[in-house]
């Protein structure tokens, strides 16, 4: 008879053979005595049972989850190898994001070389050998966090909150994050229904300062707007000032918004921002490196702009000080190839100082989303000429408009007199004089001509040519 054994396997008796680890990275042989139906099973094979088994099973009772498996054991089994061969992994590294710091390079080498399962091993045990190169108070204190990991719980959490972990070889998994190495994100918790990785693909960074002002607010918010309304998914950090103001004004154009949090998913900061954040969760996707229920702190706000810079084709700084995190991003995404970007504001305001030093040095001045796009998009998207007022005199020919120019500005003048001021033949001058006078631009007051008193400009000047 089938039962469940404390792991949340099922047994019939029959002890079937333990799959290896997959061979990618896994760094990792299966030990004797670790099969399904063994009591001595190692951290990796517990959280697999209760994610993959206990936790998946959405409440049902064990009566219930031993009647299915033992359905699928007399199925064909043609996709379970690969099945119990990845769980492993993606326990393995929900693991690991509570025991790493986001963006240590060190412990991303191993992790690289070990594969998630061999590490969490050697963070684990007792009896593991610490990674190569691990001096012995990095390594200590790593044990003592590998102590508190809960993977199946942390899954748990986030599947309450609608949410998923996206690891490295997921379809969902934005390959753009590669490019930080070793400094690679272990996985992503990740709350929204939309796809993290087809939305990334078309996505900008608006950053700046928390404490802005009103002027950058307006920028943040009609540039978010106005990318949101073109397709472009609007990435930020959630943070007051230039963050919120962006993304909200992605949401007011009903388009999407990623929020990069510096905690965990479940956790709101600033909590000023909680409804904020809430919404972006319904209507975007708000993800962390960090587990459910971690805090934030000031390296993890550094360690989250990395992650900002790589997700995105480019990043735009609104407003910064001299000294600011957003610059952090802006160079960060220098570094990584992206585009850069700033829009310039009064040289008097020591939040634009930031932005000016970055625009002298290799980002690019932008002034609104059209700008961001033809630098961002693909080839053709270009922004509209830009032009200034058209004034009336701009539509005359140049024989015209030398004639015109040769009038006084008080008193007129006859044809004879104009045509040797404009250096143009009496005849040609008469006629460009009646041209002139059917148009509005001059006047005849006996055998002379004068200038009519008029508004300079046909029309105002139209942003962008539009």
């Amino acid at each position: 008879m089938n039962t469940i054994d404390e792991w949340g396997f099922v047994t019939n008796g029959a002890e079937e053979e333990p799959v290896p680890e997959a061979s990618h990275g896994s760094g990792a042989e299966p030990k004797s005595g670790s099969g399904p139906g063994s009591s001595k099973r190692c951290p990796t094979h517990n959280a697999l049972a209760k994610t993959g088994r206990a936790v998946g099973a959405s409440g049902e009772s064990p009566r219930a989850m031993a009647d299915a498996a033992a359905r699928k054991r007399a199925a064909p089994r043609t996709a379970t190898p690969a099945s119990r061969s990845y769980e492993p992994q993606r326990a393995a590294r929900a693991a690991l994001t509570r025991i790493l710091e986001p963006g240590d390079e060190t412990a991303g080498r191993w992790l690289r070389e070990m594969g998630p399962v061999a590490l969490w091993h050697a963070l684990s045990e007792d009896d593991a050998p610490p990674p190569v190169g691990a001096s012995p108070t990095k390594f200590a204190g790593l044990r003592l966090r590998a102590a508190r990991a809960r993977p199946a719980a942390d899954l748990a959490a986030v599947a309450a909150l609608g949410g998923r972990f996206v690891c490295p070889g997921d379809e969902e998994w934005p390959s753009q994050l590669d490019d930080l190495g070793d400094a690679r994100p272990i996985g992503l918790w990740v709350r929204g229904a939309a796809n993290l990785r087809i939305w990334a693909l078309r996505s900008v960074a608006v950053v700046g300062a928390r404490a802005c002002t009103d002027y950058g607010a307006h920028l943040a918010t009609t540039l978010g707007a106005g990318l949101a309304e073109r397709g472009w998914t609007i990435v930020s950090g959630a943070a007051y000032g230039v963050d919120g103001a962006a993304h909200r004004g992605a949401l007011a154009a009903d388009g999407p918004t990623i929020a990069v949090l510096a905690s965990g998913i479940d956790h709101s900061y600033p909590r000023g921002h909680t409804e904020l954040i809430d919404r972006i969760a319904e209507q975007g996707l708000v993800i962390a490196e960090l587990p459910p229920g971690d805090h934030p702190t000031r390296s993890r706000f550094v360690q989250r702009n990395r992650v900002i810079a790589a997700l995105t084709r480019g990043t735009v700084v609104v407003e910064a000080e001299l000294r600011s995190g957003s610059l952090v991003t802006a160079r960060r995404a220098l570094d990584l190839g992206r585009f850069t970007m700033g829009m310039p504001g009064p040289i008097t305001s020591g939040l634009s100082a930031g932005v000016h030093q970055l625009l002298r040095g290799e980002a690019a001045v932008v002034t609104d989303a059209d700008e961001v796009i033809e630098l961002v998009g693909s080839i053709g998207e270009l922004a509209p000429e830009r032009r200034g007022p058209t004034f009336a005199h701009d539509l005359l020919d140049p024989v015209a408009l030398r004639v015109l120019e040769a009038l006084p500005a008080r008193g007129g003048a006859d044809t004879a007199h104009l045509a040797r001021e404009s250096g143009t033949p009496r005849d040609l001058t008469q006629g460009k004089l009646f041209e002139l006078h059917s148009l509005g631009f001059v006047q005849r007051c006996g055998e002379s001509w004068e200038l009519v008193r008029r508004a300079n400009s046909t029309e105002g000047s139209r942003r962008g040519g539009t």
